[in-house]
């Protein structure tokens, strides 16, 4: 990131005035109200505990107060309460994502003005899993996949149980999305990153016309695709994956025959995978690194525990998810070796997902090879 964008990117951040009446943290007030309720505390209790009034705790909850605008160090004071109190800690860590994604949708929906694309958050800033899920949460209901299961005591009353947008932010968001992903392509190779997440993000919306929209975009004369690595890699997975959200499994396939035939498409995959699912936690500032990061510098066996939860039928990406374990097994000969506890795990994946519909002939050839090389070393 320039010094130059970084500084446009803060400055429009906090630059940008909320509407009467708006949430402006309506994802960590969700996610801390969780962590409340999972302790089995008050808001009285906890306002106590915190020594702030209670009002203080209902506003962050219900997303009418942001937590975005406590200190940094009385936010990491909040985290160390909590914990003391028996909060989650993997709650608590999932409190940054959730501020992350806050400040994000508040951009998002408050702003009416931008007119280049790097004063965008989104065109610096490569997005993780966490991240993506926290802001899908407010825009699906559908809930993050790092967030723990947990029984909790039926609440009084009607109440959320995701961090709901209003039906005109919802649609504020999702329009301005598709402004930004439309500037972003017409402002060339510099606005990559925000054409990619914005394109990423607008397929969560729902609308009728969404897919048409997207697959429009995606055949607009832009920059001439090559197979394996070129700048537009990243683009063309995250557009095939978005599509097959909307089960449009053609771009995915075309994008597995000629983006991940050689070496260096098969690392750039391994490489973004290791970042979005937070085994390589270093930040990054473009889609550079997915050939520029050298696959000693991640953990192997993480990223095959973190795959083979992507083992499952009905997953709208399943092909891309079975290739991949499928090169990270061929890429890193005996990685199971130390783990048998995982290889049954996967075993067992793989072994439900040769008895499911929806996989490529491709596909069920790797998970075969699998399977296969499975009962060999297991």
């Amino acid at each position: 990131m320039t010094a130059h964008r970084e500084a446009r990117g803060l400055e429009t951040l906090t630059a940008s005035s909320p509407r009467p009446g708006q949430r402006l943290g309506a994802v960590s007030g969700h996610l801390f109200k969780e962590i409340r309720e999972r302790i089995g505390t008050s808001q009285d209790q906890l306002a106590e505990a915190l020594q702030v009034d209670k009002s203080t705790i209902q506003g962050w909850e219900s997303g009418r107060r942001s937590l975005n605008s406590s200190r940094a160090g009385s936010l990491r004071v909040i985290r160390r309460n909590l914990l003391r109190l028996g909060g989650d800690p993997t709650l608590l860590m999932l409190l940054d994502q959730a501020l992350d994604a806050d400040s994000i949708i508040n951009f998002v929906v408050n702003d009416r003005a931008i007119q280049r694309a790097d004063d965008h958050p989104l065109a610096s800033w490569v997005l993780t899993r966490d991240t993506t899920h926290m802001l899908a949460w407010a825009l699906t209901g559908n809930s993050p996949a790092s967030l723990p299961a947990a029984e909790k005591a039926p609440r009084r009353g009607p109440a959320p149980t995701f961090p709901q947008l209003p039906r005109d932010e919802l649609r504020a968001f999702f329009s301005q999305m598709r402004r930004a992903a439309e500037l972003a392509h017409s402002s060339g190779e510099e606005a990559a990153l925000l054409r990619r997440q914005a394109l990423y993000l607008c397929s969560y919306d729902t609308s009728p016309d969404t897919a048409g929209w997207i697959a429009d975009i995606r055949r607009r004369p832009a920059r001439a695709r090559t197979r394996g690595w070129s700048p537009d890699w990243a683009d063309d997975r995250s557009v095939a994956t978005s599509l097959s959200r909307h089960g449009d499994q053609v771009a995915l396939a075309a994008f597995m025959a000629t983006g991940m035939d050689d070496e260096v498409g098969e690392a750039a995959n391994l490489n973004y995978w290791a970042y979005w699912l937070g085994i390589d936690s270093l930040p990054k500032t473009d889609d550079h690194f997915m050939i520029a990061t050298p696959a000693q510098s991640w953990d192997a066996l993480a990223l095959l525990r973190g795959l083979t939860d992507r083992l499952k039928p009905g997953i709208a990406a399943i092909d891309l998810n079975i290739h991949s374990v499928w090169a990270l097994l061929a890429f890193r000969r005996g990685l199971l070796t130390p783990d048998p506890g995982l290889a049954r795990s996967l075993q067992d994946q793989v072994t439900t997902l040769l008895e499911a519909d929806g996989i490529s002939a491709q596909g069920r050839e790797e998970l075969v090879s699998v399977h296969y090389g499975l009962r060999l070393t297991t």
